[in-house]
């Protein structure tokens, strides 16, 4: 029997959670309840049986510390012109370990922020620079 697309990223975002529950050494059951979702649930979704909802998935990316657009990425809930983006990019990238997907997405998301708030540095953004050329 072969995996249709529609399939696939239920899956991959199952064995991306397990991967992820893994790494923070944290047991279903722990995750589960950090999460606010039932053991069993959980274990559908960690073996792609059940595709979790984009609030589930955003309980979980809290409870792992993980970035919610990453999650998003890798369950497919993003569209298209969403995938363009650097977080999209360090989501797909397959030499990434899941540590590093982690940092870089943090990184990216503490720079937004700042950004966002006005705490950037007095200096010019990329899209400045292009201006002046």
């Amino acid at each position: 029997m072969t995996e249709t697309d529609s399939e696939r990223p239920v899956r991959d975002i199952g064995d991306f959670i397990r991967d992820l529950r893994r790494n923070a050494g944290v047991s279903l059951r722990q995750l589960a309840s950090k999460a606010g979702v039932s053991n069993p649930y959980l274990s559908q979704v960690e073996r792609g049986l059940r595709k979790p909802s984009a609030e589930v998935l955003q309980q979980i990316a809290g409870a792992l510390r993980v970035s919610t657009p990453v999650m998003y990425l890798r369950a497919g809930l993003l569209d298209a012109k969403d995938r363009e983006g650097v977080l999209a990019a360090i989501a797909a990238d397959p030499d990434l370990t899941i540590a590093q997907m982690q940092s870089l997405s943090q990184i990216y998301e503490t720079f937004r922020r700042e950004n966002s708030r006005g705490d950037r540095e007095p200096e010019q953004t990329h899209e400045q620079e292009q201006e002046q050329e």
